[in-house]
Order: C-alpha cells, then structure tokens, then sequence
C-alpha cells in the first residue's frame, strides 16, 4: 500500500522541517510514502473564508484518484489511540487498497465537495496546532503506527 500526505505549506520553522523530514525518512523503511504540498494561495485576503476553502479543496481533489482511500485529519474526526490507529492501517494494508490518501486541510478546514469524498475523518487531538506541527505530529504518528504493526520498541 502507498501513502500519500497533502499538506499546506511547507513548514518554514527549521526545527519542524528537519522532523518532517526525519520521520519520512524513517517511513521509508516501511511504506512507500509521498507527499504533495500545496502552496498558499495568491490574493487569498481578496477571497471570503468559504471561497479560500473551495479553492483549497479543488486543488486537494486533483491529487485524489477515484480508488484512493480519502482521510481527512479534521478537528471534528474520530480520535484514536496510536495502538487503534496501526490497527487502522493495517485493516487498509489487508484490504488490499493501493493507496491510502491523508489530508491536513488549509485554515478554514476542508469545503463541502472534499467532505463528501472522504472515506473518514480522524483527529490528531481536541487541542488546536498550527498546520506545520500538525504535519510532525502526523508523520510521527504514522511512523509510530508501523512500529507498532512490526513489534519494534518505539512505542512502549
């Protein structure tokens, strides 16, 4: 199985970069993983909060193929434990689903097309972070889930 993570914005705080960058390495080991960012869009404070999100979600579904599994990582998703997330992946591993899609969505969350094409919507926490932390923590996440999935220390 593929992963692939969408995200906005590259982070630009060296500290996070060099963790986004450790954990995909480590993934690698384990799954074939990719990411596409998005860049911020132009002239977004010429645009409405609604009008931002739909933009964002256009350019969301044009990565999205018709038989990728869509996860929304929403602040309004199902919350998991690390232990319940691996068990997660490996339900889509066993299903033999070719890629698994995860989306950090932009400020103003996700647009209504984007909401129905998702397959699930998972929460990282009830706290709120900044986009950037988001994908460190969801990259350690997942790195910690595969872990898990192959009996190794990291998690105890």
């Amino acid at each position: 199985m593929e992963v692939l993570y969408i995200a906005f914005a590259n982070p630009d705080d060296k500290y996070i970069e060099e963790g986004c960058q450790k954990y995909f390495k480590r993934l690698s080991h384990y799954i074939k993983i990719s990411q596409n960012i998005i860049p911020p869009l132009k002239n977004s404070k010429s645009l409405t909060f609604e009008q931002q999100k739909n933009k964002e979600g256009e350019k969301i579904l044009s990565y999205i193929l018709p038989s990728d599994y869509l996860v929304l990582l929403d602040e309004k998703g199902k919350m998991l434990s690390s232990e319940q997330f691996s068990t997660f992946l490996q339900q889509q591993m066993n299903s033999g689903l070719k890629r698994i899609v995860f989306v950090s969505g932009g400020p103003y969350g996700f647009c209504k097309e984007v909401y129905e094409r998702a397959n699930i919507k998972l929460s990282i926490s009830l706290m709120t972070f900044t986009h950037q932390m988001v994908q460190l923590f969801f990259l350690e996440q997942l790195y910690r889930a595969m872990t898990i999935l192959k009996g190794e220390p990291y998690h105890h």
